[in-house]
Formats: structure tokens, C-alpha cells, sequence
């Protein structure tokens, strides 16, 4: 059984468990998502679920998405997402899957895409402590040396300032702290990956 739904960061709240402790939650609006192919061994050399989530209209559908949705008998979907699944899973083209796939206490991954930081510096993208701030230093928030005169060359995967954010990330080892079916909702206990309204994954352990 696939144990993964997409959903959408609906941002982050408290709840109190019954001790009377308040628990930092992220509220995602999973599903319900649509299996809309089935890759098998036999024809696809590996076995997986593309599912979908959100329907969007057909005006705004090209035309290949169109027929791919038609073959499959569901309306176009806006997110699209290959999950792997066992060669016994027992789901199926149009077939829906929603929240309840998930129950409290369970521990999951959550897969998103990090907030967009554009262009950063070694501080704030790396974490360096800076120079000293006075006694004439001209040195403050620069990265400094980043290699030696024998190398003569900068090496790879040197921390260095550049793009910050806006990457896949994955946070693993969340609880579940609530599942509510009838709102299709799930609160996490934590932070996930991504802004609100973000596009999130969310798998099972």
C-alpha cells in the first residue's frame, strides 16, 4: 500500500495534547489525491503510483495533459507526483486516496520546496561569524580566503555566496499529532519545508 498523499501547507498553529502541553503544529490539506497511472514491472521496469491533486479546469489544460487524463478517466489535476509502491499494492487507476491513509502517532517524511532567500551571503547562507566589527578592521561580512597558494584554485562544494533556498528539501521523523477526515487535515508536529500554500509530500516511514 502507498503510504504517501500531496497536500498543501496551510501554515502553523498550537494544539494542546492531554496533559494540558501546547504542541507546535503545520497544518497540510491532504488530499484527497487521484491515481491517475500505474507504472508496472512489466512494462515500466519499476512499479509506482502517479497521483494527482487539485482539479483544474479544462481551459487551463493543454492538450497532451488532456489526453493524458482523459485515457486515465480523471479530470485534469494541477499537481502531478510518482510514488513508489509495492509490485502487491492493490490500487488502481481513478482511485482515490485520502487523509485517513495516516493515524495519529504515526511518524512521517515531509518533502517540500524551501522558501526562495535569491542571492545571499556566507553569513546568512552559511552561518559564518563575521570579522571583528571595530578596531579598524576592514573585514565584516566578507568570506575571506577560500583556498591556498599551492592549490591555486578554488575546490568544489567550498562555502561560498550564492542562491539561497528554493530547493527540495525533506523533513524527516514528523509526528502525526491529528488527522480530521471530513476537512481532509493533517497536523504535524514541527516545521515543514516551504511558504504557506506551498505543494508538500507526504510519505509514511
Amino acid at each position: 500500500m502507498a503510504k504517501a498523499i500531496l497536500g498543501r501547507k496551510l501554515g502553523l498553529t498550537q494544539v494542546f495534547a492531554k496533559d494540558g502541553q501546547a504542541v507546535p503544529v503545520t497544518v497540510i490539506e491532504a488530499g484527497p489525491c487521484v491515481v491517475v497511472q500505474r507504472r508496472t514491472l512489466a512494462k515500466d521496469k519499476y512499479e509506482a503510483l502517479q497521483i494527482g491533486f487539485e482539479e483544474r479546469s479544462q481551459k487551463r489544460t493543454n492538450m497532451p495533459m488532456s489526453g493524458h487524463f482523459a485515457k486515465a478517466g480523471v479530470p485534469p489535476q494541477k499537481v502531478l507526483c510518482e510514488v513508489p509502491v509495492p509490485e502487491s499494492g492493490d490500487y488502481k487507476v481513478g482511485d482515490k486516496i485520502t487523509v485517513d491513509l495516516f493515524a495519529e502517532g504515526e511518524t512521517v517524511d515531509v518533502t517540500g520546496t524551501s522558501k526562495g532567500r535569491g542571492f545571499a551571503g556566507v553569513l546568512k547562507r552559511h552561518g559564518f561569524r563575521g570579522g571583528p566589527a571595530t578596531h579598524g578592521s576592514k573585514v565584516h561580512r566578507a568570506p575571506q580566503s577560500s583556498g591556498g597558494t599551492d592549490a591555486a584554485r578554488v575546490f568544489k562544494g567550498t562555502k561560498k555566496p550564492g542562491h539561497m533556498g528554493n530547493a527540495r528539501v525533506t523533513t524527516r521523523g514528523l509526528k502525526v499529532v491529528r488527522v480530521e477526515p471530513e476537512r481532509n487535515v493533517l497536523l504535524v508536529k514541527g516545521h515543514v519545508p516551504g511558504a504557506r500554500g506551498g505543494i508538500v509530500l507526504v510519505r509514511g516511514r
